[in-house]
């Protein structure tokens, strides 16, 4: 059963110059249209199941008017949620104001996801960001006075012209607004971003790993307990609706752009509004083989890895029947803890090197 629901808005009021998500500038006419077809997307498409998490993401929700906003959240109060459910939305700290927070409220959002992505005046500039710090504390203090106390931020680093200096000081500022949650990126130059078109490059490896490494320490020394490779979170608060993608369950996505996981098929919409939503860029019908694929490179993106019980209930194989990994756990790549098959946490940054030879030992079967 689906319990997981993404939600794509994917207007912004400034483009950033390292964004490559599904965006555009916002729009009135646009939006208005937007959310027509948004809403005959998920009644077309939602089958009612009780959902746990809704996420809102984009582009920058909070772009939208208060009206539109209403109108948004008018959609999502026709889908079916369980008691514990999680509601998250994403917001630029200039797009917060009072009036959207208690629109929020009324509407079962819980959680804030906040892009903050750095406080040094060079870096904001180099990404496109604008970010006034004495506005941001005022934002959060307003955010907490009105009981919201589930709050992540986001943070890029790995700039070309930044220091680890500068890194350590984004990390105080948002470690002293004492945030639930931090979501942290290493900048990577995509394609068709205005930092690909102007030729930046990435930083070199050994400095980008050095600037991982000192993330870690000084979040874990903090108290936020790192649980995935990118995320950290005082206990009790890693992300649900996350956590749904990297235990390879099922999920709806809508909206442009959105990807979407259900009846073991993956689609992802057109990313065109005159195409939205009866088109698609990609759909995969994913059998088990390439699910149990799946399954393997998502779990290990946590720190906790495969729960080998689990894994045995959901596929009646032991995995051990379909991977020979003993050889990456003698060669201290990989451990077993308490049932669950992970990559040794010194070796997270090269995670993806682990994870391609572990699927290269998978036995024919």
């Amino acid at each position: 059963m689906v319990k997981n629901c993404y939600i794509h808005i994917p207007f912004c009021n400034t483009i950033c110059s390292y964004c490559d998500f599904c965006k555009q500038y916002y729009n009135k006419k646009k939006v208005k249209d937007y959310l027509k077809k948004l809403k005959e997307e998920i009644d077309n498409n939602y089958n009612n199941e009780p959902l746990e998490t809704i996420y809102i993401g984009g582009g920058t929700p909070t772009s939208l008017s208060l009206e539109e906003l209403t109108e948004l959240f008018e959609i999502t109060d026709s889908l079916n949620t369980k008691d514990n459910l999680e509601f998250t939305i994403e917001a630029n700290i200039d797009s917060i104001t009072k009036e959207k927070l208690l629109l929020m409220k009324e509407h079962k959002v819980n959680r804030l996801s906040i892009g903050i992505e750095s406080i040094n005046k060079n870096n904001l500039k180099f990404l496109n960001r604008k970010l006034d710090i004495n506005e941001t504390k005022e934002k959060i203090e307003l955010i907490r006075s009105l009981g919201f106390n589930n709050i992540n931020m986001d943070l890029i680093y790995a700039l070309p012209i930044e220091s680890k200096e500068d890194l350590l000081k984004d990390i105080d500022f948002l470690t002293s607004l004492n945030v639930e949650h931090i979501s942290t990126y290493s900048l990577i130059i995509e394609d068709h971003t205005v930092l690909k078109i102007n030729n930046v490059e990435n930083i070199d490896d050994q400095l980008d790993e050095e600037m991982y490494n000192l993330i870690k320490k000084e979040l874990e020394q903090k108290g936020y307990i790192h649980y995935e490779i990118s995320n950290f979170s005082k206990p009790n608060y890693e992300s649900k609706h996350n956590m749904c993608y990297w235990h390879n369950e099922e999920y709806y996505g809508f909206g442009l752009g959105a990807a979407s996981y259900i009846n073991n098929i993956r689609k992802t919409n057109t990313r065109s509004l005159t195409n939205y939503p009866n088109k698609y860029l990609e759909e995969e019908k994913v059998d088990e083989s390439s699910k149990i694929e799946y399954e393997v490179i998502l779990n290990l993106r946590l720190l906790e890895g495969i729960d080998l019980i689990r894994f045995k209930e959901k596929y009646n194989k032991d995995f051990n029947e379909l991977f020979d990994y003993q050889e990456l756990v003698n060669n201290n790549l990989l451990e077993i803890v308490n049932n669950h098959l992970r990559i040794k946490e010194e070796y997270l940054y090269v995670s993806n090197e682990i994870i391609v030879k572990l699927l290269q030992t998978r036995k024919e079967v």
